[in-house]
Parts: structure tokens; sequence; C-alpha cells
């Protein structure tokens, strides 16, 4: 299992090593297509044996080939056929509030499973999910006994995300009644995340959970308020013809993330896909996602 996962690391890296290359002949590729449609002349720096590689090229490809291939592709490549299988637990010595968070994310997750985290460190918990096929790693972490942190780290190549987390409020803090938790797999909605970032954390997030039914009645909503993710969970019946009406589930909880790295938990020395920086002279104004 050990070199399996090596082998795999290995060729992971050297693909995403390539990406430069394939994108430096897409763009290539895009100056061919746009002189041919417009009737112009080729490029005059594309000559010779390349330009005629690169006509072939353009000729064998259709609209899903035509596309520069990410490392993005590979880190989700097996969620088309399989379900996710999420691992859920908690920082060492955790507090009672704590622990009700976790068993509230963990009937979230339509079949994550929950750990007691115990004296069980890095290292043993990516053991645990290699070896139990888990897709992702949910630790939660806490300061004075309030939530306040979340890490998310995928299998087997990353992404690691970080998030801070605010405004928790569990289920039995809600006022009035509140329904029991649904187990079917629930539908989701991604509200204003429109930049690069905002759509690479928008497919993170996503593919913790697994394909709805038409018919679930069961609603997630992660919405983009100031770079801060809104999380609300309800069930939702239909009253009449063109009403709904909707009825919280919890918990509540806003997110915050502070940096995406390209490999899992146990690899400190993974790139650093992107960092928030909140001190630039630029920061209130700049919009994350």
């Amino acid at each position: 299992m050990l070199r399996r996962n090596i082998r795999l690391r290995k060729e992971y890296l050297y693909k995403k090593s390539k990406e430069s290359q394939e994108n430096t002949m897409y763009e290539k590729k895009r100056k061919i297509r746009e002189a041919l449609e417009s009737q112009k002349h080729l490029p005059t720096e594309i000559r010779g044996n390349e330009r005629d590689k690169l006509l072939h090229e353009i000729e064998m490809e259709d609209d899903l080939t035509k596309l520069p291939h990410s490392h993005i592709d590979d880190e989700y490549a097996l969620a088309k056929y399989q379900d996710p299988k999420v691992l859920v637990t908690s920082s060492r010595d955790p507090s009672q509030r704590l622990l009700q968070f976790v068993k509230e994310v963990r009937l979230l997750v339509p079949g994550a499973k929950r750990l007691n985290r115990g004296n069980t460190v890095i290292k043993e918990l990516v053991k645990v999910c290699h070896e139990h096929n888990f897709t992702d790693l949910i630790i939660l972490h806490e300061h004075k006994g309030e939530p306040d942190g979340m890490i998310l780290s995928h299998f087997p190549f990353g992404p690691t995300v970080c998030f801070g987390i605010s405004n928790v409020i569990l289920r039995h803090d809600i006022k009035g009644k509140v329904d029991p938790m649904s187990e079917m797999y629930p539908h989701l909605i991604f509200h204003n995340f429109s930049t690069p970032l905002g759509k690479r954390l928008a497919e993170v997030l996503k593919h913790l959970f697994p394909m709805p039914k038409v018919d679930s009645k069961r609603v997630m909503t992660f919405a983009n308020q100031n770079d801060y993710i809104v999380f609300r969970h309800h069930n939702y019946e239909k009253e009449e013809k063109d009403k709904v009406k909707l009825l919280e589930v919890g918990p509540r909880f806003d997110l915050k993330p502070f940096q995406i790295s390209l490999g899992t938990l146990d690899q400190p020395e993974a790139p650093i896909e992107w960092v928030l920086r909140p001190y630039m002279n630029t920061a209130k104004r700049r919009k994350a996602f």
C-alpha cells in the first residue's frame, strides 16, 4: 500500500509538471484556430514541423480534448465513478461543544464516519484514510470551547484547504422546533462563487457530497458574503403549485478559507496554491472569490 501511494504520488507530480508545457501548446493552437477562422496568415513564430504537427492535432481534436488538462482533473478523477467517503474527527482533548459539533457535521455529510481522535497523530490519521479508502478527511478545531477551525484534506493527492469557523449555532441552539436530520442526499446551492478561486472552493466542497436524487427534499446552501462562506441547511415542502416552505434543520456556521495547498495533510512541503493575505494595503478592496 505504501509503495503504491508513493508511485501514484510521483505520477501525479509528473503530470502536474507537464501542465505548463500543455498550456503553452494550447495557447499556440488557439492562435492558429483564430487565424484560420478569420482567414488570416498563421502566426510567424509558429513555423516548420511544429506548425504542421499543431495543425494535425487541431484536426483530430474534439470539444473535450481541445481544452488543456489540469491537475484538478486528476484530484477528483474518481468522483465520477464512486461516492465520497468522508472521515470526520476533532482536535485532541475536545470539549463537549466541539464533540456535539463533530456529530452534527458527520450527519451533514451522507455516509460520513466519525472517529474519536484520542492521541492519534496526523500521520496515523492519514494512514487510516489510505487503508480504508476514505476520499476526504475533516478535522475540526476549537478555541476555549468554541469551534474555530476546519481542515479539509482530499485523498489521495490533495488539495488541503484550511478554514476558519465563526458564528457557530448548533441544532439545539436554534429557536423553535427543529426537524430531525434527514439522511437523503442533499441538493447543493453555491451562490456568488464567480472568481477562479471561488470556483475552486466550490469544487472542493461539492465533492464531499454524493449525487442527490431528483425528489430529495434536503437543501444545503453555501453563499459567499464578503469572502465568508455562509452555510445553511434546510428541508423544504411544497405547499402550493408555486410556493415552497423552508424548514431550517441546522447547524449554522460561517467559513473563512485562508490557505489551499496542493498536497495532503501529512505533506507540509506541498506547494501552496493560495493563501489569504489580510494585511496588504489593498486587502479591504479586494474580493478573493
